[in-house]
């Protein structure tokens, strides 16, 4: 229950051509030939055979070098073979390594390997990993200390020499879009793709002389709006980009009502853009001219900007479609833990915290910790069931059942509960796998009545899969479990410019832990602490301002109930106590505020903890967290 814009370069689409510009001498024998190339991240010049070769620029990313695919087929003869739209072969005698643009998995006969990064196009060139790549068609790798990499490959046969360097994935294909988002638009031949958002909500193209940029992004839109409205909100898009408009429109037409513009921006760029409203769905279309110098140097672009349509035909074999998403899922991954997986396609994502949330409140986590000394998945399941008993209180917490599934060829066990903050019932998955030195753990919750939520639990951890040596190879000793923290167990925090000291458990979550600054807060499940110093309000002028803020909020809000104000004395100066129950969200809770001064400085303790949540441990670490602040020198 933690509840916790990459732009990347396209998964979906190769453009129509894989640039590979390399002549291939070779050194030969009557049978046997070792064939070599030598290659430097950074360089446009490879070496083949002693020959220097032009390249497509070698890169890292994540201390991976990556390099174009058609050196394999111009050094080695490789057989390079596009299987389908995003899935790429390379085959060399009895070795095959299958890649997968956007994706770090390889499948070098047969083994599933980690690239550690994923195959890209770059200016219309496959770039790819090498040394997986290398290594699976039987390849040697040496490094020098010039940083330039040596390659050899003993083979049978001398490699080929005939020019077959295109793979034409687009043939026939005269029209390009999205079937998940449902739009298409015309496919000029020389249009590529140039970037993609996470999710595919945006995307962007240009030819291959950098002429024209054009990009599609898609957001939801559950008001009714008419191509005035969408004319409207084009015009305020450009005067809050301070662009000029040379040209507006409104189409009414009753099947898809679209407005556009034509402006210049600040940087003398002239862009005509366009909006597109179809089944809850806004369609923004940025178009933009490099070279136009007069604004209707864009109407030879009309038919391109024409032909968008806010549909997308399945049935039309013309239309190259971009969307990575299969039966609704789409492939993530993280390569650092060596974990991919399938989570619903409208889902936001954070790879890099393995967290996925849906709007409707499901959501799904990944961890990965250490394994205890000794200890067991059952321990880790009775830790867990500990927890959430101490957590919520016994109308709110219901244990349902305890099984067993298969997640990545491991057994792993899976506890299911439900839980209820106060605003309605949760239904919560805790999927538990413990292997080696590592444990795996899945949470994913939804509301209850969501059956369609409750139906993605399996899909979703069926297409988990660990590679178990990648965590191995990353770190060692990882961070301790949040659910087993002991909640004893506190650090003392100090404040040497607010002159105070509070004992904080090092299970609550820091909001803002920075002791030096104002306020400190900090929140747990169904509670928060938090404390505020002021230098410039007094003591009286604080208190009466709550006291008016309570009064307030008791003349207008129904469910606000000040149940207690007293003065006492607190950390050995007098101070005002307010004791409060509102529901906010649904979720009733008390909260209560003590405001005391000291040397010019006056405090604010704010501490709650929802009704759900008041269980005796969580109260009695709450009120031990709020006496246990004291002034130091």
């Amino acid at each position: 229950m933690k509840k916790s814009f990459l732009r990347v370069l396209s998964t979906g689409m190769l453009a129509g051509m894989l640039t590979f510009a390399l002549a291939m001498p070779v050194w030969a024998s009557e049978d046997i030939t070792t064939n070599e190339l030598r290659i430097q991240a950074g360089s446009t010049q490879a070496y083949i055979n002693g020959s220097k070769q032009a390249i497509a620029k070698p890169y890292k990313i994540n201390g991976v070098t990556m390099v174009p695919v058609g050196v394999f087929k111009k050094a080695f003869g490789s057989e390079i073979r596009l299987e389908s739209n995003d899935v790429v072969k390379i085959k060399e005698g009895a070795h095959t390594v299958t890649i997968t643009i956007g994706s770090p998995i390889a499948w070098v006969d047969g083994v599933k390997k980690d690239m550690g990064t994923s195959p890209k196009m770059v200016n219309g060139v496959l770039m790819v990993p090498l040394r997986v790549v290398a290594a699976g068609i039987g390849a040697t790798l040496a490094p020098t200390s010039s940083g330039e990499i040596i390659i050899r490959l003993t083979q049978m046969e001398s490699p080929t020499d005939k020019d077959e360097d295109d793979i034409d994935v687009d043939a026939d294909k005269t029209r390009i879009g999205n079937s998940y988002y449902g739009w298409s638009i015309n496919y000029p031949e020389d249009m590529i793709i140039l970037q993609t958002e996470e999710q595919e909500r945006m995307m962007s193209f240009g030819p291959a002389d950098e002429s024209y940029y054009l990009q599609v992004y898609v957001s939801d839109e559950n008001t009714a709006l008419d191509a005035d409205d969408l004319l409207h909100q084009l015009e305020q898009e450009s005067k809050e980009a301070e662009d000029i408009v040379l040209d507006r429109q409104a189409v009414n037409q009753a099947d898809m009502p679209y407005a556009r513009t034509v402006v210049n921006d600040k940087d003398g760029m002239f862009w005509e853009m366009r909006q597109y409203i179809q089944d809850n769905r806004l369609y923004s279309i940025y178009f933009a001219d490099y070279d136009a110098v007069y604004y209707k140097d864009l109407d030879q672009h009309a038919a391109l900007l024409n032909s968008f349509q806010p549909t997308y035909d399945q049935s039309d074999s013309s239309i190259k479609d971009l969307s990575t998403v299969v039966d609704g899922m789409r492939y993530v991954h993280n390569g650092d833990y060596g974990i991919e997986l399938n989570v619903p396609a409208g889902w936001s994502m954070d790879n890099n915290e393995l967290s996925y949330q849906a709007k409707d409140g499901a959501y799904l986590e990944m961890t990965v910790s250490s394994t205890p000394k000794g200890a067991t998945v059952q321990q880790w399941s009775e830790q867990l069931d500990k927890w959430m008993r101490e957590a919520f209180t016994l109308d709110n917490y219901e244990p349902i059942r305890s099984y067993t599934m298969d997640m990545s060829g491991e057994t792993a066990k899976v506890q299911e509960f439900r839980y209820n903050f106060g605003d309605g019932w949760q239904t919560e998955y805790n999927v538990l796998l413990q292997k080696g030195d590592y444990r795996y753990y899945v949470e994913y919750s939804f509301p209850e009545d969501q059956k369609q939520d409750q139906a993605w639990f399996e899909r979703i951890v069926e297409s988990i899969y660990i590679d178990f040596d990648i965590v191995a190879d990353n770190f060692g000793q990882l961070e301790e479990d949040y659910y087993l923290i002991d909640k004893t167990k506190q650090r003392t925090r100090t404040s040497k410019r607010y002159q105070y000291s509070v004992d904080i458990p090092r299970y609550w979550t820091p909001y803002n832990d920075q002791f030096e600054q104002s306020p400190v807060a900090y929140t747990f499940t169904g509670g928060e602490f938090s404390i505020a110093a002021d230098e410039e309000r007094t003591l009286e002028m604080t208190a009466s301002q709550l006291k008016e803020g309570y009064t307030r909020a008791s003349q207008t809000r129904k469910n606000f109930k000040l149940m207690n104000s007293e003065k006492i004395t607190f950390a050995g100066v007098p101070a005002f106590s307010f004791t409060y129950h509102d529901v906010e969200k649904a979720v009733p809770y008390t909260g209560r505020q003590i405001v005391f001064e000291k040397n010019g400085i006056t405090y604010t303790i704010t501490s709650g903890l929802n009704d759900a949540n008041r269980t005796e441990v969580q109260a009695a670490i709450l009120e031990k967290v709020v006496n246990s602040f004291t002034f130091i020198k």
